[in-house]
């Protein structure tokens, strides 16, 4: 590990980032593994696809309510137990997923890997505020975030194999593996690092001051706001691709999983390029590039499909410019977040987390409500996304640290 983002002398000999890239790939292996059963789960059930978008929007939406819990516990009690607590729920989760007879069950099993997943999401941000220094954060939160482009580049494709091979169950049958060794290694490996427990986190009171202090701080919503919609746009792309891909341009389902890594690798490509950037220009500037990048995505997939172009490529390359900026947008929204809360940490990255999840699973109903066999919906709201997050990144300009 590089000097500069060496973890406190008291965390030196955990394996902090090893844990934290861990915790991070949960979420897109939660969503991508399965994103090429998507179409087979409206055959297999017999219900149309706005219902089975509902897999992936009732998960956003119980990941975003539950980091406004979770944070506050993670504050209180620390970080150990409740990251332990929630793998166990995920565990479970994907265990009721797999055997679902219906799809009623599997919706809500999927409520059940959200709460999970979002304790591991929203610890793996407030361990890296509490083990390393502020200025050194977003540096560790760029680092894991080029390994964590490993999830999603290589779990569609492997969700697309588990599909043709097995059947849509094969994806959950991975969770719960991969939830319970993970739960084993954190009971091992993970110690206790939050070393400044607030008692009255969880208090109506205390709650209610922690709230208002983050909410209330424009440094949390410089960065918080246009994150978020940067994961909408993400997210757009996550719930619409399967469709669009399979159904209306007609790409089998075993190349689906290659099509969307190749999307994929741009957030890859980000987030090497972000790294780059906050060495060179620093942390603001490399959020404009982001946002603009983001805008640029969004407008030229929109002139694409408006001029008449529908090839499974003009998808993908859409993708893999919007995951890019995503790349740059990602590590430098949640660290900035964060970071001026030191003792709200848990807080912050609750809130910061349910904004995101808020921002998908509107973009989420509104891609199962508005497909109608073309490419042109998602195009509009990818362009309407590039613009909002392009506009939001220049709304709120911090005025002084919270503390």
């Amino acid at each position: 590990m590089n000097p500069d983002t060496r973890p406190l002398a008291q965390f030196a000999h955990a394996p902090l980032l090893l844990l934290v890239i861990a915790y991070l790939m949960m979420q897109p292996l939660s969503t991508d593994l399965y994103l090429a059963s998507l179409p087979s789960l409206a055959t297999t059930f017999n219900v149309p696809t706005s219902t089975v978008q509902l897999t992936l929007s009732v998960f956003v939406i119980g990941f975003g309510f539950a980091q406004l819990i979770v944070g506050p516990l993670s504050d209180r009690y620390g970080r150990r137990p409740v990251l332990l607590w929630g793998l166990a729920i995920y565990a479970l989760g994907s265990a009721l997923c797999t055997f679902a007879p219906s799809i009623q069950l599997l919706i809500a099993a999927r409520v059940l890997q959200a709460i999970g997943c979002c304790c591991a999401i929203m610890n793996s941000r407030a361990i890296v505020r509490d083990a390393y220094d502020p200025e050194h954060s977003v540096k560790v939160i760029t680092r894991a975030s080029t390994w964590l482009a490993l999830a999603p580049l290589l779990g569609p494709i492997l969700g697309s194999y588990l599909q043709v091979t097995f059947g849509w169950r094969a994806a959950f049958v991975v969770h719960t593996l991969l939830s319970t060794t993970l739960l084993v290694l954190t009971f091992l490996r993970l110690p206790e690092t939050n070393l400044h427990k607030n008692p009255d986190a969880t208090n109506l009171a205390g709650l209610s001051a922690n709230f208002r202090l983050v909410l209330g701080a424009r440094e949390f919503w410089a960065y918080a706001l246009p994150g978020a919609l940067s994961y909408g746009a993400l997210f757009a792309f996550i719930s619409g691709a399967s469709t669009v891909l399979i159904r209306v341009l007609q790409v089998p389902t075993e190349y689906f999983g290659y099509c969307f890594a190749f999307g994929v690798s741009g957030y890859l490509c980000g987030t090497l390029v972000c790294r780059r950037l906050l060495a060179r220009i620093g942390t603001p500037a490399t959020f404009r590039v982001g946002s603009t990048m983001s805008l640029a995505a969004g407008a030229l997939f929109l002139a694409a499909v408006l001029a008449g172009l529908a090839h499974w490529s003009i998808v993908v390359i859409a993708m893999s410019l919007t995951m890019g900026a995503h790349g740059i947008n990602y590590p430098v929204s949640q660290a900035g977040a964060v970071n001026p809360f030191p003792r709200q940490a848990g807080t912050a990255a609750g809130l910061a987390g349910a904004l995101s999840m808020l921002v998908a699973f509107i973009v989420g109903t509104i891609v199962g409500a508005s497909y109608n066999g073309t490419l042109t919906p998602l195009a509009v709201l990818a362009g309407a996304l590039g613009l909002s997050i392009f506009v939001a990144a220049r709304m709120f300009v911090p005025m002084q640290t919270a503390t």
